[in-house]
């Protein structure tokens, strides 16, 4: 299931800055987490951290951190950003705060079903044993690339081996 967090930009600003048309996703809320045994976020990570309407969405599940409500689901992430140095990386240290807090388990992508896709050095790419990861332009005009999808599907299968508990041998 495909979910959005909610906008905190104004409709105007956000045509002053040439934002892009948002995808047509249901608005996560935070009590949607309870019907979840697992939890991918996508970062699209600004300036080496997670955006501001992700970290508006985490802080709103204060209710859930106060009951313990996420203890021990399964999370993890992936992310996207405009540069190789854009802060991938960071970004997921972004999410690890709240994760722990949260008491969810971290479920990181590694480099065991990954190895070659990570360390290929033939083309440009994100992702790290973090997490998958994806370069783009800020005008849509690149997408993830087989390559960076190769990863990502990877990352999907292996968190959900993690999730209920499958032992990789």
């Amino acid at each position: 299931m495909f979910l959005r967090v909610a906008e905190t930009l104004p409709e105007e600003v956000l045509i002053k800055v040439s934002a892009g048309p948002k995808l047509d996703y249901p608005v996560i809320k935070a009590n949607d987490l309870l019907k979840h045994d697992g939890i991918l976020v996508g970062v699209p990570a600004y300036y080496g951290g997670i955006p501001a309407e992700l970290k508006a969405f985490w802080d709103s599940t204060g209710h859930l951190f106060s009951t313990g409500a996420l203890w021990h689901k399964h999370g993890g992430a992936f992310v996207v950003t405009s540069a190789m140095g854009g802060g991938q990386e960071s970004a997921f240290y972004g999410l690890m705060s709240t994760f722990t807090h949260h008491g969810i388990i971290f479920v990181p992508l590694g480099y065991k079903h990954a190895f070659s896709q990570l360390t290929n050095l033939q083309e440009v790419h994100g992702g790290s044993p973090w997490g998958a990861g994806s370069l783009a332009k800020g005008d849509g005009s690149r997408l993830p690339s087989p390559l960076e999808l190769d990863v990502a599907t990877i990352q999907g299968r292996t968190f959900y081996k993690a999730m209920i508990g499958a032992r990789d041998e």
